[in-house]
């Protein structure tokens, strides 16, 4: 008998052992995987961004951080006068002045912003000195001038022949309904994650063209034109900036990125959300959004056809067409 007791004993235990394992086994199988990060890799709005993204892949490459990629990036736009919405070549406002917007944000959610800023080139970096040597967030107009001059920044005319020739055939009519689309790149907006898995951003543009003296739109205002989160990704905006900033367009992405959604879902829904909000109104303007997420992922949502934009990493260079609500 006690051996039969030994022997029952030992193989309920054996058995128990087996299942065990088993079932050890069954759920290390069925626990998901998770996907290799993606990095570096920089995205930023429109064909333009092509040419930007060269010159942030050389600081990415590098294993440099996003935020100079970035920075670095879209000053090749800025410099590009046959650009007529950003830097030098932009198209002026309606009194002929030529005036500037930019922000940068990088992962420690630092961030930096310059808004109607005149007669200097480079936006992009006067708003990294105010992140990097002020204790400020955005510096405006004159005082942003000044600033930028005591940094050493060089002043010279930003309306050129072309632009001028522009403006002043728009003088005739004086017709102003900005419809930004593809026909008018507005901005350039550029999201960066670094090798070592950092997020950064810049946003950069000369505004609406033949706007108001003294309009600002949302590419210089944080949660606005731009957004950074480390823990959960980075978003840019182009297109009629008012109605980006009516709805904190890059910061709700980033928060309804945090809730789960997919960066082309998530700027979906911001889309969305204009649309809704402003039935008498998105069918005349575009917007589109774009977003980068922590483990690389990226996507992108616009109103109506015709928002681009440009990807680079180590195995894709490439101008992707976004979905749109409403072609």
């Amino acid at each position: 008998m006690a051996d039969r007791r030994k022997f029952l004993k030992s193989s309920i235990f054996s058995g128990l052992a087996v299942t065990t394992a088993g079932f050890s086994s069954m759920a290390c199988a069925s626990e998901p995987q998770k996907k290799p990060v993606k990095k570096p890799i920089v995205i930023s709005t429109w064909n333009h961004g092509l040419d930007a993204n060269k010159s942030a892949w050389q600081v990415l490459s590098a294993k440099g951080r996003a935020v100079d990629a970035v920075e670095q990036g879209v000053r090749v736009t800025e410099a590009d006068p046959n650009n007529a919405t950003v830097g030098i070549g932009g198209f002026p406002d309606r009194d002929g002045v030529v005036t500037l917007d930019a922000c940068i944000m990088d992962e420690f959610e630092n961030c930096g912003s310059v808004a109607f800023l005149q007669n200097i080139k480079h936006p992009i970096s006067v708003a990294r000195k105010v992140m990097d040597d002020t204790p400020h967030v955005m510096l405006v107009g004159e005082g942003a001038r000044q600033f930028a001059v005591e940094k050493g920044f060089k002043e010279e005319n930003l309306l050129t022949e072309k632009s001028e020739k522009a403006w002043k055939n728009w003088l005739k009519n004086q017709d102003y309904k900005p419809k930004i689309n593809i026909e008018n790149h507005d901005t350039i907006g550029m999201v960066a994650l670094d090798d070592a898995g950092n997020l950064s951003g810049a946003c950069t543009t000369s505004g609406a063209a033949w706007k108001m003296h003294g309009r600002v739109g949302d590419s210089p205002i944080i949660g606005a034109g731009l957004y950074v989160d480390n823990e959960i990704g980075a978003v840019t905006a182009t297109g009629l900036g008012e109605f980006v900033i009516k709805i904190c367009g890059a910061h709700m992405i980033v928060e309804l990125m945090r809730q789960g959604l997919a960066p082309r879902e998530a700027c979906k829904q911001a889309v969305e959300r204009i649309v809704r909000k402003y039935p008498d109104n998105y069918k005349d303007l575009q917007v589109g959004f774009l977003a980068l997420s922590k483990d690389g992922e990226y996507g992108a949502y616009a109103i109506h056809k015709g928002f681009n934009f440009a990807v680079k990493s180590e195995d894709q260079e490439e101008l992707i067409n976004a979905e749109y609500y409403q072609g």
